[in-house]
């Protein structure tokens, strides 16, 4: 006995039609009638009851249909066990733009961990347009990236805000810009300037910021963590969102700090992608939930409030 035969008699039944039933299973009608004998033979009872105008179920076949119907629910039951069985200890997939590894990734991850220990996590550091391809395609599974305010949303992910900050100028506490309240373009213009790499947010808004002109000297980088650290080692400064340094270890321990850019009202959000189409395995769906639930807890979003 093979669960299809089951399977195909539940059809007919649903149906009606041993006709119809082929259509909808994609089989011919000859071959859906064979395989339905062989069940019958197999159970010595005639299941469908077959006539000129066609084969329905007969009165032993409905008898029998409750049990049909039990087994089917039983392996649809097991199917289903066994498919969040293997989404829950499967590896999830996170691309970042590295805008909050510290204060906001590392901490989810962890508690991530406690409650899936059977599931790894892969991180990824990539620019926010590989991200959202990378999601298109199923090589990964949630995105943490960057935008400002105003920028469009792609519509063919799904995305939840994170946090929302400001761009802050981030330097070393003995800067010279530490000493002063907030810092203007012109200020920043006369420092060593550690900027992100073409095709990063910061990028774009620090360009737009300096309207086109040039720092006394420049350092291209790949993401905010290695920004600060090129900051803590006394390379110059740099402007990312306050997010990204609040709650940060360097800035605990005091070896950066920042200050507010001057007359600028930009705000800087923090967003989680998921693909809107095909399945989210279950510990993904985890994974986003414990971001949105970290995310309202982190520093910089009581800051906010505050």
């Amino acid at each position: 006995m093979r669960i299809e035969q089951l399977e195909y008699i539940a059809t007919v039944t649903r149906l009606g039609s041993l006709r119809r039933a082929a259509e909808e299973l994609h089989l011919s009608q000859p071959a859906l009638s064979e395989t339905v004998r062989n069940l019958e033979r197999e159970l010595g009872v005639d299941v469908l009851d077959r006539k000129r105008s066609g084969a329905k179920i007969s009165e032993d076949g409905r008898e029998l249909l409750p049990h049909i119907i039990g087994v089917l629910d039983a392996v649809d039951k097991l199917r289903r066990a066994a498919d969040d069985q293997h989404h829950i200890s499967r590896m999830v997939r996170l691309g970042t733009v590295n805008a909050a590894t510290v204060p906001l990734l590392v901490p989810a991850i962890r508690e991530f961990r406690a409650g899936h220990p059977l599931t790894q996590v892969e991180v990824t550091g990539a620019q926010q347009a590989e991200i959202h391809r990378a999601l298109l395609e199923g090589s990964l599974d949630l995105g943490l990236v960057n935008y400002l305010s105003g920028d469009d949303l792609p519509p063919d992910v799904h995305t939840t805000e994170l946090l929302r900050g400001r761009p802050v100028v981030c330097v070393r506490p003995d800067s010279a810009l530490a000493k002063l309240n907030e810092v203007s373009a012109t200020e920043l213009l006369a420092q060593p300037l550690i900027v992100m790499r073409s095709g990063y947010v910061m990028h774009r808004f620090v360009h737009r910021l300096l309207e086109g002109r040039t720092p006394s000297f420049s350092y291209s980088t790949d993401g905010a963590e290695m920004g600060k650290l090129m900051v803590a080692e006394g390379l110059g400064a740099t402007v990312l969102p306050d997010f990204s340094i609040i709650g940060d270890p360097l800035e605990r321990s005091g070896t950066i700090t920042y200050r507010p850019l001057a007359a600028d009202p930009t705000d800087v959000l923090m967003v989680i992608q998921r693909r809107r189409s095909g399945s989210v395995p279950r510990a993904a769906r985890d994974l986003h939930d414990l971001f949105v639930r970290r995310a309202a807890a982190h520093p910089a979003a009581a800051e906010g409030e505050s």
